[in-house]
């Protein structure tokens, strides 16, 4: 395994690569935690979707894992009904849905429960529908974190995002309570979403616990690592300036990707080696 400069740093690999296919996947969880391994990565980071019936046996998966020398670094938890958290009739709902990710997670000692950022097909009333989403949010990182598991809070760049500005960013971290959720940046999301990269890593830095790398180009298109806006040099720079002792997620949802998931996996860990990862 290649450790980082500092060796603090590890490099985790997501599943959503697979994911993104929907119906047009027909893999299986060990065919993921084979290409993961073999691309070199240390860690993995799944879905709640993507974990399928090793759900109810995480025992099972974190033997599979050890036998293919990967750690869980986090298990990722969204919606199940594309409400992105700020559905008031929901909420019992999604909190069941954390309480299982939950379960699942503490299984893995130091793991971290990742959960989706907060959507709406409408942007109306938008503080109104984050309010409700930072209902649920403060919720289940305290369950979380009575349970000894970190959480943390990842915004996404997709359609229907309520967080993609620098204010909603704000918004989001000026009321999320630090005792329980945390925040995951991603470098793609931030980029799409019409930030500066570095400027908002500078200024979130001391509410980050898990980090997402994935690349886009100047007009939103996904692209695999070093090859758009993103300047990882500069982003690992600061990390390890900060002390920043968790993980790092390659992701990519490119066209590529969905040609070939292995290649494009394989190319990330690739470059990440290339600046010393």
């Amino acid at each position: 395994m290649t450790d980082s400069p500092s060796g603090n740093i590890r490099i985790a690999c997501q599943t959503y690569t697979w994911e993104m296919l929907g119906d047009d996947w027909h893999g299986s969880v060990t065919d993921l935690l084979d290409w993961i391994s073999d691309a070199d990565y240390q860690g993995i980071e799944i879905t709640s979707k993507m974990i399928a019936d090793f759900y109810d046996r995480p025992a099972d998966f974190a033997a599979a894992c050890a036998e293919r020398n990967l750690v869980l670094a986090a298990f990722a938890y969204a919606s199940p009904s594309g409400s992105g958290f700020t559905d008031a009739d929901r909420l019992d709902a999604d909190l069941a849905g954390a309480r299982g990710a939950i379960e699942f997670t503490c299984h893995f000692p130091g793991a971290k429960l990742e959960l989706g950022g907060a959507a709406h097909p409408s942007r109306d009333d938008i503080w109104t529908k984050l309010d409700q989403a930072l209902v649920f949010y403060n919720v289940a990182g305290l369950l979380a974190a009575d349970a000894g598991v970190p959480a943390c809070v990842h915004p996404h760049s997709h359609f229907g995002s309520l967080l993609e500005s620098a204010e909603e960013y704000a918004y989001l971290l000026d009321r999320l309570d630090p005792g329980c959720a945390n925040f995951c940046p991603d470098t793609g999301h931030i980029v799409r979403g019409g930030q500066d990269l570095l400027t908002c890593l500078r200024t979130t830095l001391p509410r980050i616990i898990h980090v997402h790398l994935k690349d886009a180009d100047a007009n939103r298109r996904w692209v695999g690592l070093g090859e758009g806006l993103c300047d990882y040099p500069a982003v690992f720079d600061l990390l390890e300036s900060a002390g920043y002792d968790g993980w790092v997620v390659a992701e990519e949802e490119s066209a590529t990707a969905r040609e070939d998931g292995i290649a494009a996996i394989n190319r990330n860990r690739a470059y990440l080696r290339s600046i010393g990862y």
